[in-house]
C-alpha cells in the first residue's frame, strides 16, 4: 500500500480534448473572473469610500464581496491556465493549498450568509433594537467569527484529508481539488474519520439553514403586517437580494453533492460543480446591485468621478485641516 507522501501530483478533469473548445472555455472562464473582479471590485470600493453606507449590512456585503473574491481567485485560474496550456498536472502541495483554501473561503461564505440573513431580521423585526444588537464592535466579531469558523473547518478537514493514504491512483474527477474526489483514492479505513467530519459539518450547515428559514419566516409574518403598501414593498427589496443568493449558494450545492447517483456522470459532476464554485461570485454584485438603490446612487456617483462628500462635510474637514496648519504655524 502507498500512502500520500508518494503521490507527487495530481491529475484534474479537463473540460474538454480538443484545442479549440480549450482555447474557448479559456475565454469564457476569463470573461466570468474578470467580471467577478470588476463587480466584486467596484462593491468592496464602494463601500469602503462612501461613508453613507458604513451600516452593518453593507458591511457584511462588504465582506462577502472579499469572500467570493477569494474563492473564485482559488479555482478559476487554475482551470484558465490548464485550458491555455492544456495541462491538468497539479503538485500534491498545491492541491492541498487549493483545497484549504477554497473551502475556508466557501465555508466563511455561508457563516456569513447565515449572520446576514440575522440583520435582515433584526432590521425589520427589531428595528428599535437594531442600533443596539448590530453595534459596530458586534459586526466585527460576527464578521471574525465567520471567518474563524470558515478558517478552522477547512484546518480540520484538509490536515484530516491529506493525511490519508492514498492508492487509488492519482486522477481527479473534478477541474478542482476537492474533498470527496480525493476520498476516493483512499485506500485506508481511516476515510471513516474524514466521513464523520463531513457529517458533523453538514449539521453544522443544516443548522445554519435552519436559522435562515426561521429567519425569513419572522421576516415575512412581520413585512405582512406593515400596513402601507409601500413599506411592505421596501421590506421586501431590502431581503431580496440577499434571499437570492443564498438561494443560488444552497441550490448549486445541494444538487452538487445530493443528486441522485444514476444521473451523475463525470462530465455533468464538472458542469454542476462548475456552477455552485464559480458563477455565485461572479453573479453576486450583479444581484445586490440590481435591487439595492443606495448602492446603485453610489456606485453611479463613483462613476461619474464625483465625491462622496457632501458640501458640508467638505466644509468641515478643510475648517479642520486649516485650524491645525495654524495651529503648527
Amino acid at each position: 500500500m502507498s500512502n500520500s507522501s508518494s503521490i507527487s501530483q495530481f491529475l484534474l478533469l479537463a473540460f474538454a480534448d480538443r484545442r479549440e473548445l480549450q482555447l474557448l472555455h479559456f475565454w469564457l472562464f476569463l470573461g466570468i473572473y474578470l467580471a467577478a473582479l470588476l463587480g466584486n471590485g467596484l462593491i468592496i470600493t464602494t463601500i469602503a469610500c462612501d461613508h453613507h453606507l458604513h451600516t452593518p449590512m453593507y458591511f457584511f456585503l462588504l465582506n462577502l464581496s472579499l469572500l467570493d473574491l477569494g474563492s473564485i481567485s482559488t479555482t478559476l485560474p487554475k482551470a484558465m491556465a490548464n485550458s491555455l496550456w492544456d495541462n491538468t498536472n497539479m503538485s500534491y502541495n498545491k492541491c492541498a493549498a487549493q483545497t484549504f483554501f477554497f473551502l475556508f473561503l466557501i465555508a466563511g461564505e455561508f457563516y456569513l450568509l447565515t449572520i446576514m440573513s440575522y440583520d435582515r431580521y433584526v432590521a425589520i423585526c427589531k428595528p428599535l433594537h437594531y442600533g443596539t444588537l448590530l453595534g459596530s464592535r458586534a459586526c466585527v466579531h460576527m464578521a471574525a467569527a465567520a471567518w474563524g469558523t470558515g478558517f478552522l473547518t477547512a484546518l480540520l478537514h484538509t490536515a484530516n484529508t491529506f493525511s490519508l493514504p492514498l492508492c487509488q491512483g492519482n486522477a481527479l474527477d473534478q477541474f478542482f481539488c476537492e474533498i470527496p474526489q480525493i476520498l476516493k483514492l483512499s485506500c485506508s479505513h481511516s476515510y471513516l474519520r474524514e466521513i464523520g467530519l463531513l457529517v458533523v459539518s453538514a449539521c453544522l450547515a443544516f443548522g445554519c439553514f435552519v436559522f435562515m428559514v426561521v429567519s425569513y419566516v419572522e421576516i415575512f409574518r412581520a413585512v405582512l403586517r406593515i400596513p402601507s403598501e409601500q413599506g411592505r414593498h421596501k421590506a421586501f427589496s431590502t431581503c431580496l437580494p440577499h434571499l437570492s443568493v443564498v438561494s443560488l449558494f444552497i441550490s448549486t450545492a445541494i444538487f452538487a453533492y445530493l443528486k441522485p447517483p444514476s444521473i451523475s456522470s463525470p462530465p455533468l459532476d464538472l458542469v454542476v460543480s462548475f456552477l455552485y464554485s464559480v458563477v455565485p461570485p461572479a453573479v453576486n454584485p450583479l444581484i445586490y446591485s440590481m435591487r439595492n438603490q443606495e448602492l446603485k446612487a453610489s456606485l453611479k456617483k463613483w462613476w461619474n468621478g464625483q465625491s462622496f462628500w457632501s458640501d458640508h462635510e467638505k466644509y468641515m474637514v478643510m475648517y479642520f485641516m486649516t485650524e491645525t496648519m495654524l495651529h503648527e504655524k
